[in-house]
């Protein structure tokens, strides 16, 4: 270390010079230490907001994904506020029917082999809107989906024309035996729409969500269920796929 010295001055002099430089040079130090300090206090804020923000969506997300006792079930609520429910499988399809479908409900399938039993919760006194679109929503968890079909017909019945799992005799899970004048509702389009308002709704048509939330039309095409479902979180922002590969048709997607 190399130290000038002014031999011109008194040696007095020369240290205080040196003193005071020494000050300023702590100063500079400690300031510059205590940027550091404040830089990384900021950081630490701004990590802890980041990861509250994210805990947050985790939260809600978690929240969405929880549920009622229908949730377990393909669902929704109708137009006119009436509780939509189905079947994900010929196993959820015995369960709603022995368990779920009472006295006054309508029972909804899709004119076609392979499908979800959708009910209607207090759909005789439904009105015709709500009626249609639980029919629509049946075509939609239908085999018609995954038969590419864009419109089917479906019908409709009530619970004393459906038998009951103890009196359906031979028949295997998830068929059951009807009786009595079916209620027709003719070309029923296969389309839906899923949006995130508390929870992740998929609901059958086009519809608008309520003030500007965001939303994905879904009908048959050629894309895979799971980029169909990428794709809904990406837009929507809800991050579980898993759950959203739940709450959609088996089968290819077009999807915009």
């Amino acid at each position: 270390m190399e130290i000038e010295i002014d031999y011109t001055r008194q040696a007095q002099d020369n240290a205080e010079e040196y003193f005071e430089r020494a000050k300023k040079a702590k100063k500079k130090y400690e300031g510059a230490l205590e940027s550091a300090a404040e830089l990384e206090r900021k950081l630490e804020s701004m990590k802890k907001e980041e990861e509250s923000r994210e805990s947050t969506l985790k939260q809600k997300q978690a929240k969405a994904a929880e549920g009622e006792w229908y949730e377990k079930f393909y669902w929704f609520n109708t137009s006119g506020g009436y509780l939509a429910i189905g079947g994900r499988n010929a196993v959820q399809n015995e369960e709603i029917n022995s368990k779920y479908f009472e006295k006054g409900d309508l029972f909804f399938h899709a004119d076609i082999y392979g499908g979800s039993v959708v009910i209607l919760k207090n759909g005789e006194a439904a009105d015709l809107e709500s009626k249609k679109q639980a029919a629509q929503y049946a075509a939609c968890f239908s085999r018609g989906w995954q038969s590419g079909l864009s419109t089917l017909d479906v019908y409709s019945l009530k619970r004393e024309q459906v038998s009951k799992s103890q009196d359906r005799g031979s028949l295997q899970t998830g068929g059951f035996a009807m009786s009595g004048e079916r209620e027709w509702y003719k070309s029923m389009p296969l389309v839906l729409t899923v949006y995130f308002d508390k929870k992740l709704i998929v609901v059958p048509g086009e519809y608008q969500a309520k003030g500007g939330t965001e939303t994905v039309i879904l009908t048959p095409g050629n894309g895979k269920k799971t980029e169909a479902a990428k794709y809904i979180s990406k837009k929507l922002g809800f991050e579980d796929i898993d759950y959203i590969m739940a709450h959609i048709p088996t089968g290819p997607f077009y999807f915009k």
